[in-house]
């Protein structure tokens, strides 16, 4: 289970006792509200989670089981407004339970918080180079084999490291940065994609002859990496349950990927580009509904 805080401090010109630190902290959380989150099957899921609780000036705690699909988040009297916020993401989130929640649970979230930072953020850095080299790779070598369908993967493979990204981005940052850095990485992703199936369209039309073994090349690499991505994740959590879950969670990952070798199987058989095409909306479609979830987020 991984957790994240964010705590609002004010300057003084005197230090603050231990008794006013706990009472500080007791005011900031005084419920804690557990989700049910039907779509939250990986890390990027997380983060957009995060990113739309950026606006919020209290100090929130946040603790993510994705094996269950589950969220913890410790906040003030909020309940509705966080509730509201947690449906907006558009994961299909539903509130479990409502409960008050005493000093020592919120001490011990925050604590565990902190000791999480730092393995986060270093994570974080390996996912955003793995993926930001595999769109580089992906969209290059899409673009020598002629091939939609790896082009759109390598886009799946941006959509990624644009979450991974902004949210290492908006550490440190004020909570309007962390905004406009998601919404920033979700018009691009929104260009990319429209770009994409506009040259499905174009293709369909004037015609193209995609190289098969570029694409199965390259799509056994992505596979590889997103592999990759799914043991430093488990590494850093150091739980299997979690691993698992991000295994089996992160099934349209691993199926663009399948899919792009498929097609390139179906090319090399049949000698036609409609495999290439297919693969390419499909995958369009799902980087253009990622687009779509960022931008939704206030």
């Amino acid at each position: 289970m991984s957790t994240d805080s964010k705590v609002c401090c004010g300057s003084s010109s005197t230090a603050p006792t231990q008794a006013e630190a706990n009472s500080d902290m007791q005011a900031g959380a005084s419920h804690v509200s557990v989700f049910h989150v039907t779509d939250m099957d990986c890390p990027s899921e997380e983060n957009l989670i995060r990113t739309a609780f950026a606006s919020f000036d209290e100090g929130l705690t946040f603790e993510f089981d994705i094996s269950n699909r589950r969220v913890r988040i410790y906040h003030p009297d909020i309940a509705e407004t966080v509730e509201k916020t947690m449906i907006s993401v558009g994961l299909r989130a539903q509130l479990i339970s409502l409960e008050p929640v005493d000093f020592d649970a919120v001490r011990q979230a925050q604590v565990t918080a902190k000791s999480d930072e730092v393995r986060e953020a270093r994570v974080l850095r390996w996912l955003l180079a793995i993926n930001a080299v595999m769109f580089a790779l992906e969209f290059g070598v899409g673009i020598v084999a002629q091939s939609t369908g790896l082009i759109a993967d390598s886009l799946d493979m941006f959509a990624d490291a644009a979450v991974y990204g902004a949210s290492l981005y908006a550490v440190g940052k004020a909570a309007r940065l962390k905004l406009k850095a998601a919404h920033f990485s979700g018009w691009l992703q929104l260009a990319l994609a429209v770009g994409v199936l506009l040259e499905v369209f174009r293709r369909a039309v004037y015609g193209s002859e995609p190289v098969s073994v570029l694409m199965m090349g390259a799509g056994a690499v992505a596979l590889v990496a997103n592999i990759a991505c799914l043991l430093l994740i488990f590494k850093s959590r150091n739980q299997g349950a979690h691993m698992k879950a991000s295994w089996i969670f992160s099934a349209n990952d691993v199926l663009a990927n399948t899919g792009v070798i498929i097609a390139g199987i179906l090319v090399a058989m049949t000698g036609s580009h409609i495999p290439d095409l297919v693969v390419g909306v499909i995958i369009g479609f799902i980087v253009l509904n990622g687009a779509r979830r960022i931008l939704l987020l206030r």
